[in-house]
């Protein structure tokens, strides 16, 4: 079907009310979470054909979480959505105040390749419970998932409700030149500022999760063998695709050793001492990226890891050592399974080097001193990230999700997503049988006198 046609289908079916009860919204989500479950082999091998995901892994970070999401938006849906009472000012007597939730409309959902299954599902569920009708627009770059998430909303969703566009970058630009009342984009920096330019047009509100170079930093205090296990769980989990991976590591200079001997020992027994053969470990998602990956190691700094497989698209876990801001791993966002390290003398040392580049989606500290801990969080911005862990910050529906400055704008998760996807209408009903006439003209000292007692 035509895009334009599409949203005009929507609009018209929106406008009937047909999506606000909230008995339907309910209903509509509990047959999505039917219909992923019934669906789940072929969900999974849709993610291991386009990124070579093995079962367990495609159903802990994308088809469990999917599900979980679900769940808990079925149970807090009705307490979310319930008026919200306001005290009302002395000024405003005899009055009641409150707020209501409202969908937006039609709204755009534009999902990256990485997490194909996810990031697609979760802003559709915040936007159905929201009320809100959806168009869908996976990445071309993950056709299998696409094509399995699209028979999946064709099997849940009347296209009027919910449907999915698949296609590449003329897709893309039809969809941002339709009228949206809402866009929610995942992706990288370059294509978010044009998803905003594009909705500013119509000044149409925008939530961007966007990425940057997200810092993880080990002091001398912390637990060298934990925070080996936890981060190289975070850095090479879906062969370091993941938005919020530790994307470089500062480590004290008096434990770097110890620690990277924690670290080769650890990614060794996760994924064995030659990767490339394991069947679970994933693959780069295409071509271009796989090179883009090569040309950022620097042989000679290469100290564990890093061979390559051009055939299979397969980089093994590498670590580079003695890396400094002007190597080209440090130039851009890696996205890859390449842990660049960096030694400190001084936690203030490694602040200032965090501080000097953007904003980035997270951040990872671990450390056994409260008050490094607290300086951290007082001095770093960040979307979010952990204390002694990494990654798993994003994996609940009881905290927001998403970024700050250039690593991008809005939340999503659980309640937060409900309220991205509907707009707050804040209303004062004023009751009839008291009038009082200060504020209608002629003012004098007297009425004067009482609004400045009202009003201070």
């Amino acid at each position: 079907m035509e895009i334009s046609n599409l949203v005009e289908k929507q609009r018209k079916y929106f406008a009937a009310g047909a999506t606000k009860n909230m008995d339907t919204r309910i209903w509509v989500l509990k047959k999505l979470h039917r219909a992923i479950r019934s669906h789940q082999s072929e969900l999974a091998q849709a993610m291991r054909t386009d990124l070579g995901k093995s079962a367990s892994e495609s159903y802990m970070c994308e088809i469990g979480l999917t599900l979980s999401e679900l769940s808990f938006q079925i149970r807090h849906l009705k307490k979310w959505a319930r008026p919200k009472r306001h005290m009302t000012d002395l000024a405003n007597f005899h009055g009641r105040s409150f707020s209501l939730r409202e969908p937006y409309g039609c709204v755009l959902v534009m999902s990256p390749w990485n997490y194909p299954f996810l990031l697609c599902m979760e802003p559709l569920i915040g936007a159905i419970a929201a009320g809100n009708c959806c168009i869908l627009k996976p990445s071309a770059y993950s056709p299998a998932t696409s094509a399995a998430i699209k028979a999946l909303i064709q099997e849940v969703f009347p296209e009027e409700y919910a449907a999915v566009i698949e296609g590449g970058r003329a897709e893309n630009s039809a969809l941002l030149e339709e009228r949206f009342d809402y866009i929610f984009f995942t992706g990288g920096v370059t294509v978010g500022k044009l998803v905003m330019e594009k909705a500013a047009v119509h000044l149409t509100p925008v939530t961007l999760e966007l990425g940057g170079k997200s810092p993880c930093i080990v002091d001398k205090t912390s637990d060298l063998k934990l925070a080996a296990a936890r981060i190289a769980f975070g850095k090479y989990l879906n062969c370091g695709q993941t938005c919020v991976a530790p994307d470089y590591l500062l480590i004290h200079r008096s434990v770097k050793e110890a620690f990277l001997d924690h670290l080769s020992r650890m990614i060794t027994e996760m994924y064995g001492s030659h990767p490339l053969d394991n069947p679970d470990y994933g693959k780069i998602i295409n071509q271009k990226h796989f090179q883009r990956l090569v040309n950022l190691m620097t042989p000679e700094k290469v100290i564990y890891g890093g061979a390559t497989d051009p055939a299979s698209l397969r980089i093994a876990p590498a670590i580079m050592d003695h890396v400094t801001r002007e190597d080209a791993v440090m130039q851009e966002e890696i996205f890859g399974p390449i842990l660049p390290v960096i030694a400190f003398d001084d936690i203030e040392e490694a602040f200032r080097f965090v501080l000097e580049g953007e904003k980035p989606l997270a951040a990872y500290l671990f450390t056994g001193d409260k008050k490094t801990e607290k300086h951290f969080l007082d001095r770093i911005s960040f979307g979010g990230g952990c204390i002694n862990d990494t990654v798993v910050h994003l994996a609940t529906s009881r905290m927001g999700f998403g970024g700050v400055g250039c690593s991008g704008m809005g939340s999503y998760h659980g309640r937060r997503s409900f309220e991205t996807f509907t707009h707050e209408k804040n209303i004062l009903k004023k009751y009839g049988w008291i009038d009082l006439p200060l504020r209608y003209q002629p003012h004098g000292k007297t009425k004067d006198k009482i609004i400045r007692m009202f009003l201070k």
